[in-house]
């Protein structure tokens, strides 16, 4: 990346500031050592959850709420979220941060247990917005489950997609990295999706279902 691009992504992630209900879910993820957005992830996300106007959306890896507030700021006041964890004191963080920011309780739907045993239960072509923000090991199975789940026009976002920049370096073998190369190439020659790759913050991988 050239000085000027550089710039250009350091000043568009530093952006975006957090009120006072996002830092106090990013404190709880840092103690729980969840995995959160970052900021400039998570505007992005409150702008795709408005653009789609989805009503019913999903996203796989809770976290400690963080996500699941920016997607919940931009979708209508009537969408429901369902948010999927494994980790149930990172559900407890994330009902957390939802009731914090307000949302009432009949907006969220939270879900213990494996992503890969809770999304096969999930009805098909039910939900208009479907994030992948979990293990990356798992990237593959959540993001056809993602595809099933979704109704066409509908929106899959992943999370991560470049995974730290070593996704773009052929020379680097690391699992994740392997993984997530996988799953960018399947999405990108997918004839159900239409996808775009963009830069912010770790990379995130868009496709509409046709």
């Amino acid at each position: 990346m050239s000085a000027d691009k550089s710039n250009s992504w350091s000043y568009t992630e530093g952006l975006p500031v957090e009120d006072e209900t996002l830092l106090r879910a990013r404190e709880r993820s840092h103690e729980l050592g969840a995995h959160a957005v970052t900021a400039a992830t998570g505007a992005l996300l409150s702008v795709l959850a408005a653009s789609s106007k989805a009503q019913t959306a999903v996203e796989i890896g809770a976290g400690a709420g963080i996500s699941g507030v920016y997607l919940l700021r931009g979708l209508p006041t009537s969408a429901v979220l369902t948010s999927i964890d494994g980790d149930v004191e990172h559900l407890k963080a994330a009902r957390e941060a939802f009731s914090e920011a307000g949302f009432p309780a009949n907006r969220t739907r939270t879900i213990s247990g494996r992503a890969s045993d809770v999304l096969p239960r999930l009805t098909d072509a039910a939900y208009d917005l479907v994030l992948v923000n979990a293990d990356k090991a798992g990237y593959p199975g959540y993001v056809e489950q993602a595809i099933r789940l979704l109704k066409s026009g509908g929106l899959l976002i992943v999370n991560d997609a470049l995974d730290k920049d070593r996704v773009a370096e052929p020379a680097v073998r690391e699992a994740s990295t392997v993984v997530l190369r996988q799953v960018g190439k399947s999405i990108r020659e997918d004839e159900r999706l239409i996808s775009t790759m963009l830069p912010t913050g770790d990379g995130v991988l868009l496709a509409v279902k046709r």
